[in-house]
């Protein structure tokens, strides 16, 4: 009867635990580390583990670096978008006849933002302002449309009654239409509609927490068309 044991056969998993719980290992076979041959990992070419390791460090290195350049291009986007931002808000602050904010809004959209075509309608105003184009034709369901949307709609020109305020409503392939309110729980009191004859600058996909930025800023901006607030009778004594 045979009493050697069997021995057992040399795994990866065995040799695996074996290097983890042995860090000495190559401290004390460090020939072993010039002599191991591996692909290079571009072509049949082989090359030893120390230049293997070599190459993944260069090439994550480069992935970093490029992960670095990605981060400074949009810093420097959104710079430049700060900017216009600004020049944008700076006008309406300078709009000194309330019946002008329409146009410097569109106006200045349409110069600072590349934006090919923009109008808006606004409702509630006083009755200075009641018949201004502005603030006509904007129908009831428009407004209904308004006050539903909690974020700007972004995507195709599906006939909504917002492009017909366009100068060129045929040319609108993609819209933004954005509601008018002076602050987050406020109260829509326009629509702000932004037209590009491409049918990618405006799609379902995009972000629109600028948009509604702006919409907030221009809606702020608007309100001043809007009749004060009474005032309550005087008490007499």
């Amino acid at each position: 009867m045979n009493m050697n044991p069997v021995p057992h056969p040399i795994t990866e998993h065995g040799m695996v635990d074996f290097l983890l719980n042995t860090p000495d290992f190559f401290e004390r076979h460090a020939e072993l580390l010039a002599s191991v041959q591996l692909s290079s990992g571009h072509g049949s070419r082989a090359i030893s583990l120390q230049e293997r390791q070599a190459s993944l460090l260069r090439d994550k290195i480069k992935g970093l670096e490029t992960r670095v350049a990605g981060m400074i291009r949009n810093g420097q986007d959104n710079l430049v978008m700060a900017g216009k931002l600004q020049s944008w808000t700076r006008r309406l602050l300078q709009t000194v006849q309330a019946r002008d904010l329409p146009d410097a809004i569109v106006q200045g959209l349409v110069g600072e933002f590349q934006i090919p075509q923009a109008a808006l309608k606004v409702w509630g105003v006083d009755d200075a302002y009641a018949s201004e184009r502005f603030a006509t034709g904007a129908s009831g369901d428009a407004q209904v449309f308004a006050a539903s949307l909690s974020v700007p709609y972004c995507g195709a020109n599906a006939g909504f009654e917002a492009a017909g305020w366009l100068p060129e409503a045929a040319q609108a392939q993609s819209l933004a239409l954005i509601p008018l309110r002076a602050g987050t729980d406020a109260p829509v009191r326009g629509l702000l509609v932004l037209a590009s004859p491409d049918a990618q600058r405006f799609h379902s996909g995009m972000g629109t927490e600028f948009l509604e930025r702006l919409g907030e800023l221009a809606g702020a901006a608007l309100s001043r068309l809007r009749a004060p607030p009474a005032l309550p009778p005087a008490e007499h004594a």
